[in-house]
């Protein structure tokens, strides 16, 4: 029997959702290397566009 909606034991949230919190960490993990890789290229690394041109230019300098 439930009081005002409430189970006699709680739902478990984390275990079933933990291969979706796993697959999001990866998919973000690959997302910034192909962004970092995206703009460290040769094509983008002089463009004006490119927000980190600046910090490439000082380390191209090192």
């Amino acid at each position: 029997m439930s009081f005002l909606g409430l189970r006699k034991w709680p739902t478990p949230i984390l275990k079933p959702l933990w291969p979706f919190m796993v697959a999001g960490t990866v998919t973000g993990y690959l997302i910034l290397k192909a962004q970092e890789s995206g703009i460290r290229s040769a094509e983008w690394r002089n463009d004006p566009r490119n927000p980190y041109a600046a910090e490439l230019a000082k380390e191209a300098l090192h």
